[in-house]
């Protein structure tokens, strides 16, 4: 059984929500501590950070392939060594903001993009690691982490089913098979017809792992259709407010909508059940509402019924109407008066 903390993951418990804080804090540490409150107001299981500093994740060189110059890239104008200036977590900041998952009774982590990262993050003592989609090919990263011995969540954004394999067996040769893979899009934000949402139950028999979802789409109905389909953990992007900007921002939840995740995952959860037909206990107070064969006018004994003595209607608590052909031009064995529901004793 998997859990994280003392948290159980799987498809026997509800899904498994982290908020992801990354950069939108906007380098300020109370805005950090102010998102942690908006993420247990929200009612989340954990928020996770990123750990790294511009020179552990890039070269301080602001041309080239170092700038950042596609037209659809939301963060086109900067170099990455700018960038990454702005998003990253100060690795002062990790503990207090830990410390403030604690007290208000979430699960905190992060995800480390070098080998410098683990080593800080273990003197934390995270519960767990996430690989983010760009890092799930550094397979040193990966059995790093993996000697850890703890859990691991990796997204699995652009990766190939030779990648993802590539990287479960690393950390499996490490010893460690506490993984739980993140269907994800790579795209910021990501769109639905994006999704392919389809490949969460295929990986999950291909890997045999748990499998959730890592979401930059917007809105939360991709997120409620990967419950239904058998994720069981959901990380999504959150910030105060995307009109105060910062650099995750424009695909990242606001607090009223994060609340909205964590119930609607919840309630997809519930609806899938197990393979049911025929009433449930619910609802057989509901079987009056069907139709059933009653008597339509008053009768003698010896009558014969009739379309207008025999009929069709509700409530379902005389014959069933499947015996309607059967029964018509039989006759009635004693007196019965309009609205008699109808049954084998009434019949020569």
């Amino acid at each position: 059984m998997l859990k994280i903390a003392n948290r159980e993951i799987g498809r026997h418990a509800k899904p498994f929500i982290i908020a992801e804080m990354s950069g939108n804090h906007n380098q300020s540490l109370d805005r950090a501590l102010h998102l942690v409150e908006l993420a247990a107001e929200a009612g989340v299981d954990a928020v996770k950070l990123q750990t790294y500093t511009p020179d552990t994740i890039t070269l301080d060189v602001h041309t080239g392939e170092f700038f950042i110059s596609n037209e659809k890239d939301l963060w086109k104008g900067q170099s990455l060594y700018h960038l990454y200036e702005q998003a990253y977590t100060p690795w002062e900041w990790h503990k207090p903001i830990f410390d403030k998952c604690q007290q208000l009774g979430l699960i905190a982590f992060s995800s480390p993009f070098d080998e410098t990262a683990v080593d800080f993050l273990e003197t934390l003592n995270v519960p767990a690691y996430k690989i983010a989609s760009f890092e799930n090919v550094d397979i040193p990263l990966i059995k790093k982490v993996a000697r850890t011995g703890k859990p691991i969540i990796i997204s699995t954004g652009m990766a190939s089913a030779a990648e993802l394999d590539e990287a479960v067996r690393a950390a499996k040769e490490e010893g460690n098979d506490q993984l739980i893979l993140l269907k994800c899009t790579s795209t910021y934000p990501a769109t639905p017809q994006n999704s392919n949402l389809a490949t969460i139950p295929h990986m999950r028999d291909l890997f045999a792992v748990e499998i959730g979802l890592s979401d930059h789409t917007m809105g939360i109905g991709v997120a409620v259709a990967a419950v239904t389909l058998g994720a069981t953990v959901v990380e999504k992007h959150f910030t105060t407010s995307r009109a105060e900007g910062g650099v995750d921002a424009a695909f990242s939840m606001e607090p009223h909508e994060l609340k909205l995740l964590v119930e609607e995952t919840e309630r997809a959860w519930q609806s899938i059940g197990h393979i049911q037909y025929g009433p449930t206990e619910a609802e057989k107070p509901s079987l009056v509402g069907r139709r059933s064969l009653y008597i339509g006018e008053d009768m003698k004994a010896g009558d014969v019924f009739t379309e207008k003595s025999l009929r069709n209607v509700r409530p379902g608590l005389g014959l069933e109407t499947k015996y309607y052909d059967l029964i018509i031009g039989k006759k009635i064995k004693v007196d019965a008066v309009k609205g008699t529901a109808l049954n084998w004793d009434l019949l020569l």
